[in-house]
């Protein structure tokens, strides 16, 4: 485990938000001087804490705004039916992320589509058509008034 002090955290934060912000403009922020803060950046680069960086994609404009959380069961739970769930959604771009999880289902999805018959196609040709699954349960997102998810 990595330890992070407090400087390095306000760092973090502010590249959180925005990744984009130049090393004069984060140094400014959080109190260094240039050479220092892109010191401490990299370093946090160099040990894995920032693992890259990306843009913040708005799915809505670009023709897939109906989002949902799916809740997948698996009828065996082997390792051999686990392996074939994830390559199978690993090749569904619909699938935004898959979740391995404790409890009474096995994964997590976030699944965006372009609408509500999009979705249902997914869900009836892909999803429901896997032999691993046995219980599917959907919760469409209405929305989102905090998502941090870059």
């Amino acid at each position: 485990m990595t330890k992070i002090d407090q400087k390095s955290d306000e760092i973090l934060r502010v590249l959180g938000r925005d990744g984009r912000i130049s090393n004069l403009e984060l140094a400014d922020r959080v109190g260094l001087s240039p050479s220092a803060c892109l010191r401490r950046v990299q370093e946090l680069e160099r040990r894995g804490v920032i693992k890259g960086y990306r843009a913040v994609l708005d799915r809505a404009a670009m023709g897939a705004g109906f989002v949902a959380y799916i809740g997948v069961g698996l009828s065996d739970h082997s390792k051999a039916s686990q392996e074939a769930f994830e390559r199978s959604i690993s090749r569904a771009p619909e699938v935004r992320e898959c979740h391995n999880i404790t409890g009474t289902i096995e994964y997590l999805l976030r699944v965006e589509c372009a609408d509500l018959p999009d979705y249902k196609r997914f869900h009836t040709d892909h999803l429901g058509a896997l032999p691993q699954v046995a219980k599917i349960t959907s919760y469409v997102v209405m929305g989102s008034p905090k998502d941090e998810r870059a």
